[in-house]
């Protein structure tokens, strides 16, 4: 998506989309995500994460105005059951399974606030990067869809690749991310691709989702939003 100011932005399925930081966007930025028909913002990051940082465009509060803004983040700050395994914040599809096994509350929080959403227009996700956080989402989104392993393995590299050209030219936002050559990147890149799939397809979101929660006309809400070819209009 080429919304002004926009960093790794990326349509998902159907009205949905995934992008970094909104922080990011101009109030021109704005005016495209609302002009294309969006009208929930779904923040993925802990509540600590959302702040302005000084070389962020200044963007007056009515840019948004007709656009909600939810918090849902898809983990629990600084749990040490987590962090021991993926060190200070997500960011390798290896650990997904073990986000959706610890924080399945979390999950479904996200899916309801998208089901909430639905009803009033077109939802857009992000996290910090626009990667790991948004990329678990994206491609539980994509598994209901009825996307192919492809399709999804596909989603996560675009996104992986979209933040590491951010850094090229903007440079890393921490000691812990690096831009990365090509020659490194491509085969980094196959293998995590290969980790979403076996990620999802493991997980069996449909089920997964309704075991921990999320009811079926909320289920059918998300379907129905997501362009699923199964999707019947919500109960």
């Amino acid at each position: 998506m080429d919304w002004d100011g926009a960093v790794n932005a990326w349509h998902v399925s159907g009205g949905i989309y995934r992008m970094g930081r909104r922080e990011w966007l101009t109030e021109a930025g704005w005016k495209q995500v609302f002009d294309d028909g969006v009208r929930t913002v779904v923040d993925l990051r802990n509540t600590a994460e959302g702040r302005r940082r000084d070389n962020d465009p200044v963007v007056p509060a009515d840019a948004w105005a007709g656009i909600d803004v939810v918090q849902a983040p898809t983990e629990e700050p600084g749990d040490p059951r987590f962090t021991d395994v993926t060190g200070p914040y997500l960011n390798d599809p290896a650990h997904y399974a073990e986000n959706a096994r610890l924080f399945p509350e979390k999950l479904v929080g996200v899916f309801r606030s998208i089901a909430l959403a639905a009803p009033k227009g077109k939802v857009l996700l992000h996290c910090a990067a626009g990667r790991d956080r948004s990329g678990l989402v994206a491609a539980l989104i994509q598994d209901l869809a009825g996307d192919s392993d492809e399709a999804i393995a596909d989603g996560y590299r675009r996104a992986a690749r979209g933040i590491n050209e951010r850094y090229r030219t903007h440079g890393p936002p921490h000691s812990r991310e690096r831009y990365l050559t090509e020659p490194e990147l491509a085969p980094l890149l196959e293998q995590r691709g290969l980790a979403v799939v076996a990620f999802v397809r493991g997980l069996d979101t449909r089920n997964y989702l309704l075991s921990n929660g999320l009811s079926p006309s909320e289920l059918d809400a998300v379907l129905v939003l997501s362009g699923a070819a199964y999707a019947k209009e919500p109960r």
